[in-house]
Order: structure tokens, then sequence, then C-alpha cells
């Protein structure tokens, strides 16, 4: 018999370490080549792990809401007959991309997307090869103590493993009622059914613990309850602002918008376009008019760049944190195409799965906080991005028209900048694009 010890692979994008989310596989289990065995958590997004090699898990090599580093052992595998390992295989290339599915609806004044139930998702796999499972070699008899090494699941569809990762059935522990223990469709159905009639489990996110300490801090005086140690992402996510902080000069604007006829468009077809894809639309239109807001400034060679083209950032609330990933070429998509993708980032990313191009190749950021329910904010910008536009939520105001009091729907815009880029003069063109988008659609999309 022989062991292989798979070490925890490169994750790509600079990134040097991970930490054990969830095992998908435990001793015992028989993996087969190209299986998920563990979720990850990158300062990125949370990433599945194949297994290059086929066998019985024999050990483990770190536990939940540990971190490990790249290189280090992550899982060993015994099997006699002594397999190659397959060829690397890219995690990037396990990543899974949401179908188009239509969410909840944003209301007729609040914008959802931003907000963790906002949207359903679905999922559909990338295609990809793999090698051919070889049959699994006779188990030698073991000890009573020593978990039976298991046959490998026979699963031919990726649809099917689809169907019982998304439902956190894994797929080691369904009855094939296919030819030869085929799992078909139905068989993942039917799991799921009886995984409906237990009560449901608790998140399998893992989070980090909070450590009492009962030490008095110097400072306060005080006693300190408990230390909750940053994971990964948080601390990604602090040194981002942070250094948002410490290098761009930034300023803000405000302008309050008269959203009544956006409304109007939004609930004349309840089936079209939402109301933060209309904004985005004219957020493209604005960065058309003033493409030096679509860049990023190069300090070591005293250059601003523009780029031809956007990938518009969104932030989003997820139960990691704050995120803000991108809608890859926002500016070749229609109003429609723009409203599927932002439905589909948003559920991929509250999930962890968005993509680490996703993650951090924006080059503007559109931030609904108004989906929280608050009315206005200075934003940090997306560091190095030069610039955040916010849209607080829509409200029932009093509002002058035509010389008559009214109530109007009322919503705020801020935009924080980099004064290194433009002065208020393109800050304020910039502002008033989407603006007068959001006051006048139909005459603004007529344009576009």
């Amino acid at each position: 018999m022989t062991t292989q010890t798979f070490e925890l692979p490169d994750l790509g994008e600079g990134l040097t370490e991970a930490e054990v989310v969830r095992w998908l596989v435990a001793v015992g289990d028989t993996v087969a080549i190209d299986q998920p065995i563990v979720e990850v958590e990158t300062a990125k997004s949370i990433v599945e792990v194949p297994s290059p090699y086929q066998g019985t898990v024999s050990a483990l090599h770190g536990e939940e809401g540990q971190v490990l580093e790249v290189g280090k052992p992550l899982i060993s595998v015994d099997d006699d007959s002594s397999p190659e390992p397959a060829a690397p295989v890219s995690v990037e290339g396990e990543r899974y991309r949401e179908e188009e599915r239509a969410g909840a609806g944003s209301g007729n004044v609040l914008i959802g997307y931003g907000t963790p139930d906002a949207s359903a998702s679905g999922r559909r796999r990338r295609p990809r090869k793999r090698p051919p499972a070889r049959p699994a070699q006779p188990a030698a008899p073991t000890p009573a103590t020593t978990p039976a090494a298991k046959r490998p699941p026979l699963v031919t569809s990726p649809l099917v493993r689809q169907m019982a990762r998304e439902a956190g059935i894994r797929i080691s522990e369904i009855t094939g009622s296919g030819p030869n223990g085929l799992i078909t469709r139905r068989d993942v159905r039917e799991a799921i059914e009886a995984a409906r009639s237990v009560p449901a489990a608790a998140a399998t996110t893992a989070r980090p613990e909070p450590v009492p300490t009962g030490a008095v801090d110097a400072r306060t005086g005080l006693v300190e309850s408990q230390r909750v140690p940053m994971s990964g992402f948080r601390r990604s996510v602090a040194e981002s602002l942070s250094r948002s902080r410490r290098e761009i000069p930034e300023a803000t604007v405000w302008v309050d918008v008269d959203a009544t006829e956006l409304v109007r468009l939004r609930q004349s077809d309840p089936s079209g376009p939402g109301l933060l894809s209309y904004v985005a639309r004219f957020v493209l239109a604005g960065l058309r008019a003033y493409p030096e807001l679509n860049g990023l400034v190069d300090a070591e060679r005293g250059e601003l760049v523009q780029y031809d083209g956007v990938n518009l950032g969104l932030a989003v609330q997820t139960d990691r944190g704050l995120v803000a990933p991108a809608v890859m070429g926002a500016h070749r998509l229609t109003t429609m195409e723009l409203d599927a993708e932002i439905k589909r980032l948003t559920a991929a990313a509250r999930e962890g799965k968005a993509s680490p191009a996703e993650m951090t190749g924006g080059t503007f950021t559109l931030n609904n906080y108004g989906s929280l329910r608050v009315d206005g904010s200075a934003a940090i910008i997306n560091h190095p991005q030069v610039a955040i536009l916010g849209l607080g939520r829509i409200m029932d105001r009093p509002w002058i028209v035509d010389g008559e009091l009214t109530a109007r729907k009322i919503t705020q815009l801020s935009f924080a900048f980099d004064h290194r880029v433009c002065d208020g003069g393109a800050a304020a063109g910039f502002m008033r694009v989407v603006a007068d988008a959001m006051e006048n659609p139909a005459a603004a999309i007529a344009r576009l």
C-alpha cells in the first residue's frame, strides 16, 4: 500500500495561505481523482480543492478553522495500486458560474441586490475533462476498530454532483439506484427531501471563535470579555481599507435625486430590469463621459491610467463581511444582461463562490447602501480604484415640482473620488449625468 500526501496547492493571486472551512471527506472515506475534498477560505473567496489521487483517506492535516500555508500537507491517501497523480488541477478551474435566475425583487423603493436574502441563485459547472476513474482495489482485512474502505460513488453526470453539492449533501452518502449502483438525479432529489425532514444543521462556514480572556486592559481599566481572531479575509479587507485612507486624498460630494420616474419605470414592467441595473447603466454612461474616473494612479511612474472598458464593482454585504465583486466587461452588456449578471454575481459573492478575478478586477464601484436602509454614506474608495458612487434608500419626501409641494421618491447619491485624478468639476459632472438620467430615465435610455 502506498501513502500519498497532497499539499495545499498554489491558489493563485499571490495567496500564501488558506483557512479550512469544511472537510468534504473524512478518514476512511474513499476518494476519486478530481473529487472535491475540502472547502478553504482565502483572502479572496471560498474555493473547493479537488484531490489529484484516488484511494482511502488516511489523514486530514488540519482542523476546520485552522489556517494552512501553501505547500503544507493537506490530506493523505492510501492506495495499494500506486496511481500516478493527475495533472495539476487549477483551483480556479473548479469554480462555478451562477445561472441567470430571477431573484427576489427590490420592491418599489428599495434596491435589494446587496442584501443577503435579495436574490436566489443557481449554478452551472464549467465543462472540464475528467481522467477515467480506476476501479477500486479489494480492501485488505482490517481490525474492527479501523473504518472499512468504501467503494467510490459511481457518478457519471456533473449535474448530479452539482445538485448534491448545492444541497450540502455528500455524494458518498447517497445510495445509487442505477445500474451497478449509479447515482442518478432521482437519487439526489430523494436525498434532498430526506434531509429536509431533519432539522437544519448549523451553518457550515467556519467562523473565528471568540476567546474569553478575563485580562484587564491597561488603558481603560476594563476587563476584556473576549478576543475574536481576524480571518484571512477580514485581515485582507482591513489592509485594503487602511491603504485607501493612507494613499488616496479623497473628497466627497452629495446630491439629492428625484427618482420618482425611475420607480414608475420599474413598476411598469415587473419582469424587467431592477432599479440597481438601471443605475448601473447610468453609471456606465457617466464613466464614458468622464473616463478619468475609471482608472488608477500609478504613483511609481507618476501616471494616471484609464481603462478601455468597465469592470463594475458592486458592494455586497455577506456573512463574511463587505465585498466588492465586479461585473466583468459591464460596458458590453445590455440593461437586461446587467440585471442578470448582478443577480448572479451578488449570489455568488454571498456564497463565497465569486472568482478571484471578479473579486479583484473592479475598475469602479457602485455601493448600494440603501439596501441596508441607510440614507447616506461617505464611502471609502476601493483601492486601487479612484472613485466610488453610493446610493441611499429611496423614500417618500416633500418636494417642490413646478412650484407645487408634492410627495416624491427621493434618494441621495454620494460620490467619493481621488482628488489626484480630477477636481470637483469633473466629479460634479459625473454626478449630474447619473442623477439626470435617474430623474428622466426614458430620455436617458433613448440616448444610450
